[in-house]
């Protein structure tokens, strides 16, 4: 792998895997473009324990705190990562249950294009959603859930889907946020964990200054597109991504028809 090739896979993973914009069909639409290839899965773990990284350091303060409170058995702390299990779930199970049939589809362009047009649509539906709750009841929590468990298909965002259900479900834009990128903690670092089983480690072979370059841009654009994406929720544009998404989209699948 190149150097140039460690910061695209990066930046691509960094600022797709938060903003509502799905990293899942972007890094199948850059392969396809650019031709970018890496032996086995150990690249695509070192970018996902990288954009871990990322959720830790926005916040880690907040996971903490909910940590500390369940060892002390706070009832709100009790509560709120009840929550988070009960989002969980959906996504595992169906992740568990079709991984080998969404990895058989992964790489189809005409999925991926259709599912950056479901984006779209999913992002323009919260112009006009608005909440106050500080926390999901555990309805909104299986909602934001099976938003989660559809992310799985290519060119479908999981924060997209996910930020959208907390929305529609009555949680205020920063909480909703907040327990978006809370819940990616299990699902990105069960995804690295799944990988690395399978990762055929050859740093020799995949160069250490392009993979250091890689992990460092994913970490640091992982961070900026977490805050990036509050602050677009603050102020109630988080549908401005769906024309992006429809464009992306339509372009997908014009290029997949020309490849047919």
């Amino acid at each position: 792998m190149r150097l140039w090739q460690g910061i695209l896979l990066g930046l691509v993973q960094g600022l797709t895997e938060f903003l509502p914009v799905s990293s899942s069909g972007h890094l199948v639409v850059v392969e396809a473009l650019t031709g970018v290839k890496t032996p086995g899965v150990f690249v695509e773990v070192v970018l996902h324990v990288a954009t871990l990284g990322s959720v830790f350091v926005v916040y880690g303060r907040r996971l903490w705190n909910i940590v500390l409170g369940v060892a002390a058995r706070r009832p709100d702390d009790l509560r709120y990562a009840g929550l988070l299990i009960v989002a969980t779930i959906p996504g595992g199970a169906l992740g568990w249950l079709l991984h080998d049939t969404v990895e058989r589809v992964f790489h189809t362009l005409v999925l991926v294009g259709m599912g950056f047009l479901v984006t779209g649509i999913v992002l323009w539906s919260t112009r006009h959603r608005s909440g106050d709750r500080v926390r999901p009841t555990a309805g909104g929590a299986l909602l934001i859930g099976a938003a989660q468990a559809i992310a799985i298909l290519p060119g479908v965002s999981r924060s997209g889907s996910t930020v959208s259900a907390a929305l529609w479900s009555g949680l205020a834009v920063t909480e909703a946020a907040e327990f978006s990128f809370l819940m990616a903690v299990p699902i990105i670092a069960g995804a690295a964990v799944k990988d690395a089983l399978h990762a055929g480690i050859d740093i020799a072979a995949i160069g250490v200054v392009p993979l250091a370059a890689g992990f460092v841009v994913a970490f640091a654009s992982g961070i900026w597109s977490i805050r990036f994406l509050v602050a677009l929720l603050r102020r109630g544009r988080f549908y401005v991504f769906a024309p992006y998404c429809w464009a992306a989209g339509v372009l997908t699948l014009v290029y997949a028809r020309w490849l047919a």
